[in-house]
């Protein structure tokens, strides 16, 4: 496992790469809440999304190391982010994505150069495709989640809530494969193990929800919750063991409850936020974080949504 150690020498990589993002915070959502809340706004993150700390770590270790193309598996987030280092350091990149992608990460992809390829609608098929492109091309494949490199570079966003906000005492976190978690998971127990951490899942993606309750890692069907980022079939290798080391608490989320969480954040913030994003939020909202009267800590995962299915996203009711 990762240690506290790996994820200050992260800091030091992305220094000059990423932002510093704010804690944004609404009166009106910590009334609903119960809890003072805060969000950590990695929509306004260098790419739109918090992939960018992992990529960039991972993909300088590849670079120093000599590698000449990348490769990596995703449904948007992580495949700008690896796109967009790759164009920085002159390194070419192909980006396997799911058949229906979303268009605006498709086309930021294409801005930063890399090269798309459409493969099936899980993380598995793409994840084996885009490792068939890197041996073929005798380049290093980038992993969305399940790696150390990856995890420790999403782990930074930790220490920054940790200096914003000294005396934070729990923070929310969705949960695709996991990277982000195990990163967040990592800093705040090595450092302030009293902070609760509290991971959260569509009710339609509950792989990490059904493997903690079994013990073991369980693989899901492909699912269609609008949490596009969320929709892994199986926690990582690499990332579970964290999770089921230091993660305080799993709540799950109906697909109804993101769609009013991701509604509030743009009419009442005026903040654009992904579904993935919103899950959080949702849980908060809908009072299952298990506690009130807390400083809370939501992590907003990214903010890249195509604008023509904005609509389709709102509350049905």
């Amino acid at each position: 496992m990762i240690e506290l150690q790996n994820i200050l020498a992260a800091r030091k990589r992305l220094k000059g790469i990423t932002k510093v993002t704010p804690l944004l915070s609404s009166e009106q959502l910590s009334l609903i809440c119960g809890n003072e809340l805060f969000l950590k706004a990695e929509h306004l993150q260098k790419t739109g999304s918090f992939k960018i700390r992992g990529a960039t770590n991972k993909v300088k270790h590849a670079v120093k190391a000599g590698a000449t193309y990348i490769t990596a598996a995703s449904s948007g987030n992580h495949g700008q982010a690896v796109a967009y280092i790759g164009n920085k350091l002159g390194v070419p990149t192909t980006i396997v994505v799911p058949e229906n992608a979303s268009l605006c990460k498709i086309n930021a992809i294409k801005a930063y150069n890399g090269v798309i390829e459409k493969c099936g609608m899980t993380s598995t098929e793409r994840i084996l495709r885009a490792k068939e492109i890197a041996v073929q091309k005798n380049g290093v494949f980038i992993p969305p989640y399940d790696d150390d490199d990856v995890i420790s570079g999403q782990g930074t966003i930790a220490l920054e809530v940790l200096e914003q906000l000294e005396d934070v005492e729990a923070i929310v976190v969705p949960i695709g494969g996991g990277g982000l978690v195990s990163g967040i998971l990592t800093a705040i127990k090595e450092s302030h193990p009293k902070v609760k951490v509290i991971g959260v899942e569509p009710e339609l993606a509950n792989d990490t929800y059904l493997s903690l309750r079994s013990k073991s890692r369980v693989s899901i069907d492909a699912t269609k919750t609008i949490a596009d980022g969320l929709r892994t079939s199986q926690p990582g290798e690499v990332t579970f063991p964290i999770l089921q080391k230091y993660l305080d608490d799993l709540v799950l989320v109906s697909e109804e409850e993101i769609r009013t969480a991701l509604y509030f954040v743009l009419e009442r913030m005026k903040q654009l936020i992904e579904p993935s994003s919103a899950v959080s939020i949702a849980a908060a909202m809908s009072a299952k974080l298990g506690f009130t009267g807390k400083k809370v800590v939501v992590v907003i995962s990214g903010g890249n949504v195509d604008l023509e299915k904005l609509p389709q996203l709102f509350p049905k009711d």
